[in-house]
C-alpha cells in the first residue's frame, strides 16, 4: 500500500524554511512577554469535555469540539483543546490560595477545532495566550493593551501598518441605558446583534432594522459608531458625563496616550461580537493594509469564569491571543518575511575534506560548541569549493579548512565567509 505524502487535511507541514518564520514569531512573542515578566506555562493537549461545554463559546464547546473515544469506542469524556482559556483558568483556580497575585502567565501552544476552515486558518493552529488574573482595575487592562502593542512593535513593521481598536462592555451598557433609554436585556441583545452588522449593512437597511426594534431616532447610534476616540464620545454624549464606565475608559485612553501609543489606538463602536462573554475592555488589533483588512487578534476582560471551579470569590481576568497564521500574513503583506528568512546566524561549517579526518573535525566541532558556538559538521567528503558553496547557500558565516597539512601542523584555518579573512587557530587551544 502506498500512502500519501500530504499532511492530514486542514493541517500543515512546516519545513525548515517555513519553521524559521514561525519560530521567529514564537521567539518574538516569548521575548516580549518575558520582558513584561509574564511566566510561561503549558497545559495538557486534552481536557475534560465538561470544561469546554461549561464556559467556551457555543460552537467551540459544541460542534467544533473534537472528542476522544476510549478503547471500547465510547466517549471518553476528553477532547482535544480548541482554546486555552478554560485550561489556564482551571490551573490558576487549583493554586489560587497559594500563588502570588496578580498572576501574569503566557503560553504558546497548538490547538484543534473541528470548524469550517477559512483562508489562513487551519483546523490546527498555534496561538499565544497571555492572561492577567487577580486584578479588577484598569491597570491590568493597560498592562495587556501595552503588551499587545509592544508585541506588534517588536516585529519592526512600517509606521501606521496596524491599529488597536478599543471598546468597553460597560460603556456600551451605559450608552444603551443613559442615551437610548434601553433597559430590557432582550432588547439590548437584539440591538447588539444589529450593531455587529453595522459596517456591513447599507444605511437604509440598518435604519429599517433599527426601527423594527423600536428605535426611531438613529442619529445617536450613528454618532456612537462613528466616534474615533474618547473625546468624540465625551463631546457628543453629555448625558454620560460622570458615568463610571466612561471614566474607566477615559483613564485607559489617557494612559495609553501618555505612553505615546496615541497614533496606534482608536475607539471602535463596532467591536460588538461575543459581548455576552465580556465584562469590560474589549479590543482587536487590525492590519491597516487595505488588501488585508482583518483582525490580527483580539482580547477582552472575562471575570467569573473560575466559578465553575468553586472559587467563591471569583477570579478577575483579562486576556489576549494572537494566532500564528494571521501574524504571518501581516508580516508577508508588509514585506517582513524575506528579512526573517535571510537572517544570517553566526554558524560555523566544518566540512569533511578528506576521509580520514572525521574524528579530528568532530573534535574541533565539540570544542567550538563548548564555547557556545553553533557548528555543523560535514558527514561526507567533499571538495573545498563545493563545501564553500554549501556554506554560503545555507547562510553560514564561517568555514573551517582542515586538511592533512593542518593535521600535521596542529592548526586549522577559520575563514570568514563575508570578508574572506582567514585566521590560523591552534587545534589544542580551540
Amino acid at each position: 500500500m502506498q500512502l500519501s505524502t500530504n499532511p492530514p487535511k486542514w493541517t500543515a507541514d512546516w519545513f525548515p524554511e517555513e519553521y524559521k518564520v514561525r519560530k521567529h514569531v514564537f521567539d518574538t512573542w516569548r521575548s516580549v512577554c518575558q520582558s513584561y515578566w509574564f511566566e510561561e506555562y503549558l497545559g495538557p493537549l486534552v481536557e475534560s469535555t465538561d470544561i469546554w461545554k461549561a464556559k467556551s463559546w457555543e460552537d467551540v464547546g459544541g460542534s467544533e469540539l473534537t472528542q476522544i473515544l476510549n478503547r471500547e469506542g465510547k466517549q471518553s469524556g476528553l477532547a482535544i483543546r480548541p482554546e486555552m482559556t478554560p485550561s489556564v483558568t482551571r490551573m490558576v483556580a487549583s493554586k489560587w490560595k497559594e500563588i502570588e497575585k496578580p498572576v501574569k502567565w503566557f503560553s504558546i501552544a497548538n490547538f484543534y477545532r473541528n470548524e469550517k476552515p477559512q483562508k489562513w486558518r487551519n483546523r490546527e493552529f498555534w496561538q499565544l495566550n497571555a492572561d492577567v488574573f487577580g486584578d479588577e482595575s484598569e491597570n491590568s487592562d493597560i498592562e495587556i493593551l501595552t503588551l499587545s502593542l509592544e508585541l506588534m512593535r517588536a516585529f519592526n513593521p512600517p509606521c501606521g501598518s496596524y491599529k488597536l481598536k478599543l471598546n468597553h462592555r460597560k460603556l456600551i451598557d451605559a450608552f444603551f441605558s443613559e442615551v437610548l433609554g434601553i433597559k430590557k436585556d432582550n432588547q439590548k441583545k437584539d440591538l447588539l446583534r444589529l450593531l455587529d452588522k453595522y459596517e456591513k449593512l447599507p444605511k437604509e437597511v440598518f435604519e429599517k432594522d433599527l426601527n423594527s426594534l423600536g428605535i426611531s431616532t438613529p442619529e445617536p447610534i450613528h454618532a456612537f459608531m462613528s466616534a474615533k476616540n474618547i473625546d468624540d464620545i465625551q463631546k457628543e454624549f453629555l448625558s454620560l458625563a460622570g458615568n463610571k464606565s466612561l471614566e474607566e475608559f477615559t483613564h485607559i485612553s489617557q494612559v495609553l496616550t501618555s505612553l505615546w501609543y496615541d497614533n496606534e489606538i482608536e475607539f471602535s463602536g463596532s467591536l460588538i461580537r461575543g459581548f455576552d462573554y465580556y465584562d469590560g475592555i474589549i479590543f482587536e488589533m487590525f492590519d491597516t493594509n487595505p488588501e488585508n483588512p482583518r483582525a490580527l487578534f483580539g482580547g477582552w476582560r472575562y471575570n467569573g469564569l473560575a466559578d465553575i471551579f468553586w472559587v467563591k470569590q471569583g477570579i478577575p481576568a483579562v486576556w489576549f491571543a494572537p494566532g500564528d497564521e494571521t501574524m504571518k500574513l501581516f508580516l508577508e503583506w508588509h514585506g517582513l518575511i524575506e528579512d526573517i528568512q535571510n537572517t544570517k546566524q553566526e554558524t560555523i561549517f566544518v566540512p569533511l575534506l578528506e576521509e580520514g579526518l572525521f574524528t579530528d573535525i568532530q573534535t574541533i566541532a565539540t570544542k567550538l560548541r563548548a564555547k557556545w558556538k553553533k557548528v555543523t559538521v560535514g558527514l561526507a567528503p567533499r571538495k573545498l569549493g563545493k563545501a564553500t558553496q554549501t556554506a554560503k547557500k545555507k547562510w553560514y558565516t564561517q568555514i573551517v579548512i582542515y586538511w592533512e597539512d593542518e593535521q600535521t601542523s596542529g592548526k586549522y584555518i577559520l575563514e570568514n565567509l563575508n570578508t574572506g579573512k582567514q585566521e590560523k587557530i591552534n587545534f589544542q587551544n580551540t
